[in-house]
């Protein structure tokens, strides 16, 4: 039997972390989405121990000043992305908003650090979105262009061919196929 899953990436981070908090009985504070204050002092020991814990689960600690920006810049975009954040600003501004700094250096600094622009990031983050409401066939491209804010059907679909190299329809195809095989 197969079974198609949904996950809300936020709740499960958030559980998985919650869980080996307890686990290393470190007392601590969320202070935004990926981001924990511990505290109490801990021992580096105790902390190495916790880090090779969360490491098996694919989380890792962010130490280099210019990829903690980075993390917080694509945490936030997948956030808003995949939550599908009703933003009445550009992002440039949600961006700056979020982060507490200026967007010039978000971008250069985004750029410099992933050889790739904020823009590109969130195309392809709406793109992988648009995968998954592909697949669950709740919605149709409208709508999903829609609930995306992109300009229109057209766009989108460009910007997924761009991204994917085949158009909506065909990955619609290719997920139907899969279906009837399994």
């Amino acid at each position: 039997m197969k079974l198609l899953l949904k996950f809300d990436f936020t709740k499960v981070c958030n559980a998985v972390l919650e869980q080996r908090l307890e686990a290393h009985q470190l007392k601590y504070q969320q202070t935004a989405f990926g981001e924990i204050e511990l505290l109490d002092k801990v021992s580096e020991e105790k902390l190495d121990l916790f880090y090779n814990d969360i490491n098996d689960f694919g989380i890792d600690v962010v130490k280099d000043p210019k990829k903690i920006v980075i993390q917080k810049i694509k945490d936030v975009i997948v956030d808003m992305v995949f939550n599908e954040k009703d933003i009445n600003v550009k992002t440039s501004v949600y961006l700056a908003e979020q982060l507490n700094e200026n967007y010039s250096y978000l971008s250069n600094l985004f750029s410099e650090v992933t050889y790739t622009s904020i823009e590109n990031f969130i195309i392809l983050q709406k793109i992988e979105y648009t995968k998954i409401l592909l697949t669950k066939e709740e919605l149709s491209l409208t709508e999903i262009a829609f609930k995306l804010n992109y300009s229109s059907v057209a766009h989108l679909s460009r910007q997924f061919k761009n991204t994917t190299g085949i158009t909506p329809s065909a990955f619609q195809r290719i997920i139907a196929k899969r279906k009837q095989i399994n």
